[in-house]
C-alpha cells in the first residue's frame, strides 16, 4: 500500500454528494482526512486562513461546478488569486453531474484546475486523482 496519504476537501452544495464522496474516500483508506463544505465561500475562507503546510503531499480539493452563491468557476477564480506558496499546497479538481464542452473549454482559463470528473465519483476516480497528485 502507498504511503501517500493526502487530505481531501470536498466542496458541494449537495449534502448527499458530500456524504458519498467522503464515504468513498474514507473506504479507500488512502487519505489522512476529509473535510466537506456545502458552500464554496466557507471552503475558500478555510483555505485562506490555513497556515501553509510544508508537506510533500498536496491537499486534494474536489469542487462542484454548479453551486449557488459561489460556483466552482468562481471558486477557481478566487483560488487563482491566492499566493503561489499557498496554492502550491493544493491540487484542484472540478466535479459535475453534467460535463459539457463549454465547461471543459472554460477550465482552460484556470491553470490550477487539474481535471474535470463526472459525478458521482467512485473508487476508480479517487484512485486516479491520488495517482495524478503523486506524480
Amino acid at each position: 500500500m502507498s504511503t501517500f496519504l493526502p487530505n481531501f476537501i470536498v466542496i458541494d452544495d449537495s449534502r448527499l454528494d458530500c456524504f458519498i464522496s467522503e464515504k468513498i474516500i474514507k473506504n479507500i483508506g488512502l487519505s489522512s482526512s476529509v473535510l466537506s463544505f456545502s458552500e464554496a465561500v466557507e471552503a475558500l475562507r478555510f483555505i485562506e486562513e490555513s497556515p501553509e503546510h510544508k508537506s510533500q503531499f498536496k491537499t486534494i480539493i474536489l469542487v462542484d461546478i454548479q453551486m449557488p452563491v459561489m460556483n466552482g468557476f468562481d471558486f477557481a477564480e478566487a483560488f487563482e488569486k491566492l499566493p503561489s506558496e499557498q496554492k502550491d499546497c493544493y491540487a484542484l479538481f472540478m466535479v459535475s453531474s453534467s460535463t459539457n464542452e463549454t465547461d471543459r473549454i472554460r477550465m482552460g482559463n484556470f491553470p490550477s484546475i487539474k481535471h474535470l470528473y463526472k459525478k458521482p465519483l467512485n473508487q476508480g476516480v479517487i484512485n486516479e486523482i491520488i495517482s495524478q497528485v503523486q506524480q
